[in-house]
């Protein structure tokens, strides 16, 4: 059997960016090939595909992400990483599974290997897809178009879970939308640059990036009905060299969050002309520049399919483990695989915090922080067991 501890440990140590996960992959590769399935590599990029085919029945997909974040690890766990890596703009940054990717694909490994040991009680396909690039929301989308459901097969389900900070063992569902579309945007604001003791012949853009900032904080607050929900996040601004010299550019980066496409619009819209205005109202000599960019959709899990798989899940666990899931503003690019294939997705959230030590008022850490990560176990189990009992419900029972 597949030391499970082992590989999780291996996969956290040397964690890779987006659209890099050699090594990963190849590990990933090797746990799946002695388990029977046929195993694909170098799907959609770095993604590994494995198939294993069961006499008549559904084809059930199992999907993990694979990719780490370039962030500085500061759990002081004993198997931490220590890794750096070479961004896509060349800078190098550390390098850590601060989301539990790491966890998503070795729970995989574990219910893959229980599965095939279990074929005498099931029959259809198995189609475990580990997805590299779901930071950058573009993985899943590589993939299809790499012809993932033509050369493997469409499926009839597609079934994704995701690690959080929750209490380790708790499962949470949802049902209908789940998580947030989300849309980064690359503005380029252009001002005519000089000295900053003669502002008065030149045209700033950093004062006309920070009006820019500030107005976009109204776009939510007054343009977006209080009964739908809307995200308008500023992460980067950038301008000049010296304090001393008004700079020809600046750049700010802003992230959308939303639950449907008409919300969407209205914000990306919004966006776009408060820009345009604060541009012309500052003089600038000439149009700011749009890069949108990194687009995920809105995260749907099936109500129906999502009834069904949680029923298996109350069967597996017991209700006292289940718990209702709130909408999530954060995004996930798993939706694409079944919007391509037209079928359901199911998706849902498993703890891995272990609540028995936490005191009130401590902060626990969230996906994306250096001092995220889920507890080894109970969350490694429920993970495992979460995804045999999701895929068991839609395969075609032997009894």
């Amino acid at each position: 059997m597949t030391d499970l501890h082992a590989l999780y440990r291996d996969l956290h140590q040397h964690p890779e960016l987006s659209l890099r996960e050699f090594r990963t992959a190849g590990v990933l590769a090797d746990a799946l090939r002695p388990l029977g399935f046929d195993v694909t590599t170098g799907v959609g990029g770095t993604g590994v595909v494995g198939v294993l085919r069961n006499g008549d029945g559904p084809v059930v997909m199992l999907r993990a992400d694979i990719d780490a974040l370039p962030v500085e690890e500061k759990t002081g766990l004993p198997y931490a990483s220590t890794r750096r890596a070479t961004n896509a703009d060349g800078e190098e940054v550390p390098v850590a599974h601060a989301c539990g990717h790491d966890m998503h694909a070795t729970c995989l490994i574990g219910a893959a290997e229980q599965l095939a040991g279990a074929r005498a009680e099931w029959s259809g396909t198995l189609l475990v897809v580990f997805q590299p690039a779901e930071e950058l929301g573009c993985g899943a989308r590589n993939m299809v178009e790499d012809g993932l459901f033509e050369r493997f097969g469409k499926p009839d389900v597609v079934l994704a879970q995701h690690v959080g900070p929750l209490p380790a063992g708790m499962i949470a569902h949802g049902s209908g939308p789940v998580m947030a579309a989300s849309d980064s945007l690359r503005v380029t604001l252009f001002g005519r640059g000089g000295h900053g003791s003669a502002p008065e012949i030149a045209v700033d853009p950093v004062l006309m990036a920070a009006h820019v900032v500030v107005r976009l904080q109204g776009i939510v607050a007054r343009e977006i009905s209080p009964s739908e929900r809307a995200v308008v996040t500023v992460g980067r601004l950038q301008a000049g060299t010296k304090e001393n010299v008004i700079p020809e550019t600046a750049e700010i980066g802003v992230n959308i969050r939303t639950f449907n496409e008409n919300t969407r619009g209205i914000v990306r819209a919004a966006v776009e002309r408060v820009v345009r205005a604060e541009a012309a109202a500052s003089g600038a000599p000439r149009e700011p520049e749009f890069e949108w960019h990194d687009s995920t959709p809105v995260l749907v899990s099936d109500p129906d399919a999502t009834a069904r798989t949680v029923a298996a899940f109350t069967e597996r666990f017991g209700q006292e483990r289940l718990i209702p899931g709130a909408l999530v503003n954060s995004s996930e690019d798993v939706g694409v695989f079944g919007a391509a294939a037209g079928v359901p997705t199911v998706f849902w959230f498993f703890g891995g915090v272990d609540f028995s030590a936490w005191e009130p008022g401590k902060a626990v850490a969230m996906n994306h922080s250096p001092e995220f990560a889920p507890d080894l176990e109970p969350t490694l189990t429920t993970g495992v067991d979460a995804l045999v009992a999701a895929a068991r419900t839609w395969l075609r029972s032997a009894f």
